[in-house]
């Protein structure tokens, strides 16, 4: 390994036997390793029988270790960056790290491991030939709604990153915002459990009132092109006034006739009231 230099190291998502002979030697040459979190990469160094000093860098101490990390490399020392598990520095404090390293004129070289997203991506049954990678949605109500909001007409396949408590939520607000789509729930990937999923929106909201368990990546369809037959939100409105006849609460009459639209609930209960 060279010195003055960042090594980007890539980790298994689950299974050790996914760690690169690369990634391995790059571990073992460095000078030092900067982990998100050093009980973590402490599992991984064991495994392989490496031996190498940590420091912590993760989000919350990102700008002081940044520089100190920073200070080591240009003084002589070369250092690898890892995640827990993947690729570090992709919805990852890392991204921090890679930038200081391009103001202080550091090289950076990349060593490519697994990645969940692209991982679940292949096996999705989705396109995959356009995508863009969302990562986690905001738990603030504002930025998450205006996150949503902005992927309303997105026409490639979107990539949601998600943690297994929160699914639920996530479930409901993708069927609220984008109608009836196919969507694809991997969870524990390369690991024991791998699971692949591949449903729709509306039939995923099963899952809220028991959630998955384990790591898990949601694919996403891109909105399709609605052809001259397209219901209007006239007819929505009406057809969700008939089911309320039928007996069903105007909340989720408003919820299927904006689906099959392809509009806001909100849009459809407005006019209901």
């Amino acid at each position: 390994m060279e010195h003055n230099t960042l090594y980007v190291v890539g980790t298994p998502i689950g299974n050790m036997g996914d760690m690169s002979p690369r990634a391995v030697e790059a571990l073992e040459s460095v000078d030092f390793i900067a982990a998100e979190d050093t009980r973590v990469t402490v599992k991984l160094l064991n495994h392989f029988n490496i031996k190498k000093p940590m420091v912590s860098y993760f989000e919350h101490n990102k700008h002081d270790k940044g520089e100190k990390i920073i200070e080591r490399i240009l003084s002589g020392e070369s250092c690898a960056v890892v995640t827990d598990a993947g690729m570090p520095c992709i919805s990852d404090p890392g991204e921090d790290l890679i930038k200081q390293c391009e103001q202080a004129g550091i090289r950076t070289v990349v060593v490519p491991g697994p990645s969940a997203a692209i991982s679940a991506l292949a096996v999705s049954g989705l396109e995959t030939g356009r995508f863009t990678f969302e990562g986690f949605l905001s738990v603030n109500k504002k930025s998450r709604s205006e996150h949503l909001e902005s992927l309303r007409d997105e026409r490639r396949t979107m990539i949601f990153y998600e943690a297994p408590h929160k699914l639920p939520n996530t479930l409901k607000d993708l069927y609220d915002n984008f109608g009836d789509r196919k969507l694809t729930i991997a969870r524990e990937l390369t690991k024991l459990h791998e699971e692949i999923i591949r449903t729709t929106t509306k039939d995923a909201l099963r899952y809220i009132d028991e959630p998955l368990k384990g790591e898990i990546v949601l694919i996403l369809e891109g909105k399709k092109e609605q052809s001259a037959s397209s219901i209007t939100p006239e007819e929505a409105v009406a057809y969700a006034k008939k089911l309320i006849e039928n007996g069903m609460r105007p909340t989720d009459a408003a919820k299927e006739a904006a689906a099959m639209a392809g509009l806001k609930k909100n849009d459809i209960y407005r006019e209901l009231l």
